[in-house]
């Protein structure tokens, strides 16, 4: 079938269309309520294309389609698609931090406080995000101050000897010891889940009560304690900002464009106060409607573990809203409204959601030309053949030869892009042989840059001078590389400055130290040496602590288990008898006879 039958062909159902060009890449994902229409759109002729939905067209060999029952699960599979190809048509968020959320596991017979980084649907209460960790930290050294949360994780039931320090110092009532009930431990975070959720005004009408009772029946040094914790939580909330009476979550998302980046703010108000923001980015947004952006944003944002708040306040009314409505009210596991304001209280949070995004996308534009500026004279300083916009540097690792890696951090606009780095298994070389330990890990890196999507560097650079720029030359030449910018970085023995060496100069360029240039390249080097020397510290630590089980063929994770559980030691197997292997759990007379004759005579 010819690409024009497959389009012919469609299905008259909802999904989502892979847009690809001719090496397999894929150039664009996009969902559609019916495949057939959306993509043959596409195809006609159209005065309304924007000049990037015609470039994308225009390289565009095959398109594979995916039906799903309903627009919501094309949506989740479109975000999937997107989040897995990052293609280079679609508009991608920037800056995919997972900040981190306050843990309160309630179904706990002694729930403890825990600061993670993804939310779950496990049963517990999660609170954020935080998205300036320093806050995160004051909040659980405030809470601790109001109420005596223990901080520590052994098992608490009651049964431990003496408390420690924390309950001397009055931080801790150490249940640990039964000194705190179950129940007096229960009340106490419930508490807390009250003033995590904004109920300031419960928990204090609580404490106050409570407070009166004990002065009644004269235990007036409990009603004092009382008296103390509810002055810091009075504190405490007169600090956050009140930003609706109503005590509502919602998040106000605003957003500002700047040629074909768009920077964009969410403010996240929960139970009426204001707890932070986040600032955040989208590429490629020449040609796209600020209703697309917005809803891109949307799916991709809340696509991540962001807990979603009831109501969403954006500027503007979006086609796709019910749709996107319905997709994050089964994430909540409850109704969710996208809303406008033009007036009123909304509208003065949407102006300040979109003072952030200016400013923020101010700071970043001014930080990405500096990088820029900085590649350029980079390009004029070493004379390369083009800007060096991704940047690859490479080093090894071993010691006399021993647990040998190799490792390669990636630079893109001057900046390292961690999801590119990779480490290398040397395989092929033994011995002290950095060179062609180098060589082998440049073969496979440029075997792996003939598979579909894969992106080539605009510059590699070795940690070394001569001898390394020649090992990898010469890995050049045997590949066919061609015109690839190459060079090695190195600090003469008592010499003060940095030396660049080029396969294609006989002398070295020697950098000026102040340089931002030079900067850039010393941090690529030392990035590309901190990443090797710390997967080989790794790879050291595990074949040091490796059971020599791990050795032996048909031996398994469940085997070695098995073994270890039945003998206790590497030495009683050795010692054991065939019978007496055979008949271990998990095993048969054959991996038996291979544990027994590999322990015996090879003494591993």
């Amino acid at each position: 079938m010819n690409f024009q039958q497959k389009i012919e062909a469609l299905p008259h159902a909802p999904g989502v269309y892979l847009m690809k060009g001719k090496q397999g890449e894929i150039l664009y994902v996009g969902k559609a309520k019916v495949l057939a229409h959306r993509v043959r759109s596409y195809f006609q002729t159209s005065a309304d294309a924007s000049p990037k939905t015609q470039a994308m067209v225009s390289k565009v060999v095959d398109v594979e389609v995916m039906a799903t029952g309903s627009e919501v699960e094309a949506l989740i599979l479109e975000n999937n698609l997107i989040k897995q190809y990052h293609p280079r048509y679609n508009v991608i968020l920037r800056d995919d931090k997972h900040y981190p959320f306050l843990r309160l596991p309630l179904f706990e017979d002694y729930p403890r406080l825990q600061v993670v980084r993804r939310v779950k649907k496990d049963g517990a209460l999660y609170f954020g995000p935080y998205v300036f960790p320093g806050a995160l930290y004051e909040m659980l050294r405030l809470l601790r101050r109001l109420f005596p949360l223990p901080n520590c994780k052994i098992k608490i039931d009651g049964t431990a000897d003496r408390p420690c320090i924390e309950y001397e110092i009055k931080r801790c009532l150490a249940p640990c010891t039964g000194n705190q009930s179950r129940d007096a431990y229960q009340k106490m975070i419930l508490q807390v889940k009250l003033f995590l959720e904004g109920k300031g005004t419960t928990l204090l009408e609580e404490l106050r009560t409570l407070m009166k009772k004990e002065a009644d029946d004269l235990n007036f040094e409990a009603a004092a304690v009382l008296r103390d914790q509810i002055g810091k939580i009075e504190l405490a909330w007169e600090r956050q900002r009140i930003t609706s009476k109503k005590m509502e979550d919602q998040d106000v998302i605003a957003m500002v464009r700047q040629g074909v980046v768009a920077g964009i703010c969410t403010l996240f108000i929960r139970a009426g106060r204001m707890i932070g923001q986040r600032n955040l980015f989208l590429d490629h947004v020449d040609g796209t409607s600020d209703e697309a952006i917005y809803t891109t944003f949307i799916q991709q944002f809340y696509h991540t573990d962001e807990k979603i708040p009831c109501t969403i306040l954006i500027p503007l009314s979006l086609p796709e809203s019910p749709l996107l409505e319905s997709w994050l009210g089964e994430r909540r596991g409850g109704h969710v409204d996208l809303v406008t304001a033009s007036r009123g209280r909304g509208a003065s949070l949407l102006d300040m959601a979109l003072e952030n995004a200016r400013l923020s996308l101010e700071e970043r534009l001014m930080a990405r030309d500096g990088k820029r500026s900085t590649l350029e004279k980079l390009q004029e300083l070493l004379h390369l053949s083009r800007l060096p916009e991704r940047i690859e540097g490479y080093d090894i690792s071993n010691l006399m030869g021993n647990h040998a890696v190799g490792s390669m951090v990636v630079f893109e606009g001057g900046i390292p892009k961690k999801s590119d780095y990779r480490h290398f298994k040397i395989k092929t070389i033994e011995g002290a042989n950095d060179f062609g330990m180098l060589s082998e890990v440049l073969s496979r890196r440029i075997k792996a840059l003939e598979e579909p999507g894969a992106i080539p560097p605009d510059l590699i650079l070795v940690d070394g001078g001569k001898g390394q720029v020649s090992a990898v030359r010469e890995v050049f030449y045997q590949n066919q590389m061609g015109e690839m910018d190459l060079i090695g970085l190195a600090k003469e023995r008592g010499e003060r400055g940095e030396r660049v060496y080029r396969p294609d100069l006989p002398e070295p360029i020697l950098l000026p130290p102040a340089s931002p240039a030079t900067h850039l390249l010393m941090q690529v080097r030392d990035e590309a040496h901190r990443f090797a020397v710390s997967h080989h510290r790794k790879v050291r630590s595990e074949a040091m602590f490796a059971s020599p089980l791990q050795q032996i063929e048909q031996i398994g994770k469940i085997r070695r288990r098995a073994l270890l559980r039945q003998f206790g030691s590497i030495a009683r197997i050795r010692d054991a008898t065939l019978e007496e292997l055979a008949q271990t759990p998990s095993m048969n007379l054959n991996a038996a006879r291979k544990v027994h004759e590999i322990l015996k005579t090879k003494k591993l």
